[in-house]
């Protein structure tokens, strides 16, 4: 019987023939069709290879939190207010009688609180008409010492009301040292960056005229 051309090359319907034709295409199929999971597999291989060689870091969405770097600890420390050493009484104000053209005297108590020996230093606004004796020292842990004030009163200009209005300061500063030594003003230039202004005290004038609560318990406290 004759074949046409094209049924010369047409598989037979149920010839196993065909049946291992359709069987050798089917993977061919499915590896062109289907993508392979590539990005699982890899991603897996790299979590993988991380943890045989140490610690992954914490990557922005798997739930781990970045640490802080160490400098910004130190730099919290540093502008926290520094721990005071000493004690001051009065605490923030220097009495003085009010006479002009004359000096005067006020004094203070400095207390060492803290549990190492401490230097410290007086410094004023006014080193022309204050000082203080003595000007610094150091002192042992739970040390008292009582500080004279000196300031020359010099008379008004154009009425003005010095009772009410002075614009002296003074400035205590302290400093840690290592052990019992002799105080010299040196150790505060060799040390700035240590030192702590422990408190800064403004002048207040008394009438001496008119004496009131404050003139009196001065005069019983510091004089």
């Amino acid at each position: 019987m004759a074949i046409s051309g094209d049924d010369r090359y047409a598989p037979a319907a149920d010839s196993g023939g065909g049946k291992l034709w359709n069987l050798c295409r089917m993977p061919f199929r499915q590896a062109s069709g289907a993508p392979a999971p590539a990005s699982s597999s890899s991603s897996s291989g790299i979590h993988h290879s991380a943890g045989r060689y140490g610690h992954e870091a914490p990557v922005a969405g798997d739930g781990g939190a970045p640490a802080a770097p160490a400098g910004i600890s130190t730099v919290a420390k540093s502008l926290l207010p520094a721990r005071r050493r000493l004690r001051l009484d009065p605490s923030n104000k220097l009495y003085f009688p009010y006479e002009p053209g004359k000096q005067v005297k006020s004094a203070i108590r400095i207390k060492n609180t803290s549990k190492s020996h401490v230097a410290f230093k007086f410094q004023t606004t006014a080193p022309k008409s204050c000082f203080m004796r003595p000007p610094g020292a150091i002192l042992a842990p739970g040390e008292t010492i009582i500080a004279t004030v000196f300031k020359f009163v010099e008379h008004p200009e154009n009425n003005e009301n010095v009772l009410q209005k002075c614009k002296v300061k003074f400035k205590i500063l302290s400093l840690k040292v290592k052990g019992p030594m002799e105080y010299a003003p040196e150790l505060f230039d060799e040390q700035k960056d240590q030192a702590v202004v422990e408190k800064i005290l403004r002048v207040v004038f008394l009438d001496v005229q008119n004496p009131g609560p404050v003139s009196k318990s001065y005069k019983h406290r510091y004089l």
